[in-house]
Formats: structure tokens, sequence, C-alpha cells
């Protein structure tokens, strides 16, 4: 609503008269909504004690990442920055795998402005490329543990496979959610989970709009999960 729509039907207000002759421009404190403000932030208060990211992040902590360590260059006193942890960016992409986020640029956006995924980096910043060049160059042993692990959390009921196909992600019709809810053992969630993997992947480098739609529905059904208990 424009101001004059909401305010119009006040009376008319005049202006104060100055006494005496103005020292000039009075100095006031204006508001700046244009500018960028730095805030402290308590990173382990962002999220609860039972919010899934948490898991997740306990989940990582105990696999056996060597295979990508070995890769880093930059050890002991040898010259350069020190490397994202994989044990990190396999995190983000297991959480965002879980919530049907197959763009590397929709992820980016999430760790910067959502608090699941701020908690997971702790501090440490990531970017497109990043997340890009990590999921392509280590596309075979990240499809394997995000179908392992998707699977798992599946089995445990805490990822609603089937939900996610539903909210846009293609599958074979080998691992259809009917096939999935006649019998829903493991193979049966890692068939899926499998499928679900590898549509998303193909959407690492795309512009489309799929993440942040599959994002939002993620976030709707926990707002009304949240609202109904």
């Amino acid at each position: 609503m424009a101001s004059d729509e909401l305010f119009g039907a006040l009376p008319a207000q005049s202006k104060p008269q100055a006494e005496g002759a103005p020292l000039g421009a009075p100095r006031l404190r204006e508001p700046e909504r244009d500018q960028i403000a730095l805030r402290a932030v308590d990173i382990e208060s962002l999220i609860g004690e039972a919010h899934p990211a948490r898991l997740f992040w306990s989940y990582v902590e105990e696999l056996d990442l060597s295979e990508l360590e070995n890769r880093i260059k930059a050890r002991g006193d040898r010259p350069g920055h020190p490397a994202t942890s994989p044990r990190l960016l396999v995190a983000l992409w297991l959480l965002a795998t879980s919530e049907g986020i197959g763009s590397a640029r929709a992820l980016a956006r999430l760790c910067d402005s959502h608090d699941a995924y701020r908690w997971l980096c702790g501090g440490v910043s990531v970017n497109y490329h990043m997340l890009a060049n990590f999921r392509v160059d280590c596309a075979d042993l990240l499809d394997r543990l995000l179908s392992e692990h998707l699977a798992a959390l599946a089995q445990a009921g805490l990822v609603n496979l089937a939900t996610l196909a539903q909210d846009g992600v293609r599958v074979r019709a080998s691992a259809g959610a009917a096939s999935f809810r006649r019998q829903a053992t493991l193979d049966k969630h890692l068939a899926l989970a499998e499928a679900v993997v590898e549509d998303l992947k193909h959407e690492v480098d795309a512009r489309s709009n799929a993440s942040n739609q599959r994002a939002r529905a993620a976030r709707e059904r926990a707002a009304r999960s949240a609202a109904s208990t």
C-alpha cells in the first residue's frame, strides 16, 4: 500500500517555524538501509539440538575420507592456503541432496542465507565454483557416498526419498515410488537413492530454479509438520 493511501485521510501538518535565523542544515542521524551491517553470530545456536544437520555432520565425521584428503597439496610447511575440508563439502552436498538440491549455485546461496547450512560451514566460506568443482572432480566417490548415506537415512526414516522424487526429481521406473512403497528394504532405498543422486548431479551447473523449488517445498513441509505438533 502506498504511503498516500495509508496516511491520506490524516489532516495536513504544517511545518514548525524556526525561531530566528537558521544556522545551517541540521546534522541528523538518518536511517541508511543500503549499508552492510556486520553482526556477531553464535553459530552453534543457529539450529536446535535435534536438527538433522547435526546428525548429518556426526555421520560424516565417522567417514574415512583419506582418499579425498590425500589429494590436498597444502601440507606441513609447504606453501599454499589451507584447503576447505572435504568432510565439510561432503556434509553440505549430503544435506543439499537430501533436500533435492543439485545446483551448486543454489547450494552456495544457502550457505550464505540458511541457518542449517551456515551452521555446517561454521564460518568457512564456500562458493559456487568450489562446490561445483568438488562435486564434478569427486563424482565417482560422492555418488557412492551420497547414495549409500541417503539410503541409510531413508531406512532410518530421516529422509523420504519418495517425497523427494515427487518434488521433481525424475527417477528410473525400476526404482519408482511404487516399488519403494511395496518393499521398503535397504536395497530398495539404495536403488531410489542412486536414481535421485544421478538426476540431481545433472543440475550441478544448471541455472534452473528446480533446486530452489524443491528447497522451498522441503521448508514448507517442515513448517507444516512443526505447526501440527
